[in-house]
């Protein structure tokens, strides 16, 4: 957001009391900017900025129906909103009349539900004038994510895998990815039947370390999360995300470098490996910004937008104004 040649930071709100304060410069690496983090919502609220980009862990709706009613756009990195007819239909008519209110719109997006879920299969089909299949392979190395709580306290790394099982971590893909699935499908006019995730695990076969920390032999060091979208019986969409740590693992996996592998089957069959050109020792560094670009991106898109919850098929094709190689330099 600092760096936007078109868009202007006016407020920072933050979620850890020692960020609460400082610069939001600061925080980030670059030259302070002379927006101080808050933890007031209140205070967010007073901006009136014309969008929020609302990033939390969880999901708060009340302080998502406050800030559209108040005439505050919406755009988030959580799951909740890629298609509206999957939510709940009481929280869909919350978040629809705070739309109705403030005259603005939310939009869920990011890299993966988002992109490659939605963005990439809508232009693959594209080129299709019969579906069998579409396929989402997505890998992960986080050996060298130096962040503790999201591999251990989050995902659950680490533990026992009867331990990670009894979370229900290992079906939650469901909720996650089924509504950009459907969505999708809606889409190409084949609406699916029904949305079936399943998940499995590998264990180290020794105790390594990894730069978040210790992983003991024998606990979870690697995680499948699979979506599938049936329609007539079939599988016609399915997401399968290979997230590991190392890849000593029991059983062995494959465990390709991080990126993705997306097979379509159709009257014009494709098959592409998409892989993130980053060495893996910066890979820490330059993943977050695979989520967070697109949705700083679709700012514009949504504030220009109807009210409502809106999806990717509502919105246009989400376009960058980018920095120039100049002034990237100059920063």
């Amino acid at each position: 957001m600092i760096e936007h040649p078109d868009l202007d930071l006016v407020g920072l709100y933050a979620h850890s009391p020692d960020k609460v304060g400082r610069d939001a410069g600061e925080l980030c690496g670059v030259a302070s900017v002379g927006v101080t983090a808050t933890d007031s919502v209140e205070a967010i609220v007073g901006l009136h900025a014309d969008c929020v980009l609302y990033m939390p862990l969880h999901c708060d709706l009340d302080v998502v129906c406050r800030l559209l009613a108040s005439g505050t756009n919406v755009v988030t990195t959580r799951g909740e909103f890629h298609r509206p007819a999957s939510m709940d239909p009481s929280e869909r008519a919350r978040v629809e009349a705070a739309c109705a209110e403030g005259g603005t719109s939310v939009h869920s997006t990011g890299v993966s539900p988002g992109f490659i879920t939605e963005a990439v299969p809508l232009v693959l089909a594209s080129i299709q004038r019969r579906l069998e299949s579409l396929r989402i392979h997505e890998y992960a190395d986080l050996s060298r994510r130096d962040s503790p709580l999201l591999v251990f306290d989050v995902m659950g790394f680490g533990r026992a895998p009867e331990e990670l099982a009894a979370t229900g971590r290992l079906t939650h893909a469901e909720a996650t990815f089924g509504p950009s699935l459907a969505l999708v499908a809606d889409a190409l006019g084949l609406p699916l039947d029904s949305v079936q995730a399943s998940g499995e695990v590998a264990t180290a076969t020794r105790t390594i370390e990894i730069a978040a920390g210790t992983l003991p032999k024998g606990s979870v060091a690697a995680q499948r999360h699979a979506v599938s979208g049936m329609r007539d019986g079939r599988e016609l969409l399915r997401f399968e995300a290979t997230w590991y740590c190392t890849t000593d693992l029991e059983p062995a996996w494959d465990a390709r470098p991080t990126g993705w592998h997306v097979v379509v089957d159709g009257d014009a069959p494709l098959d592409i490996d998409m892989r993130f050109a980053v060495p893996i020792e910066r890979m820490a560094a330059a993943a977050p910004g695979y989520t967070a670009n697109r949705a700083v991106n679709a700012v514009p898109h949504v504030c220009a937008s109807a009210p409502g919850i809106r999806t990717t098929l509502d919105l246009p094709h989400i376009t960058a104004t980018l920095l120039s190689t100049t002034n990237k330099a100059d920063r």
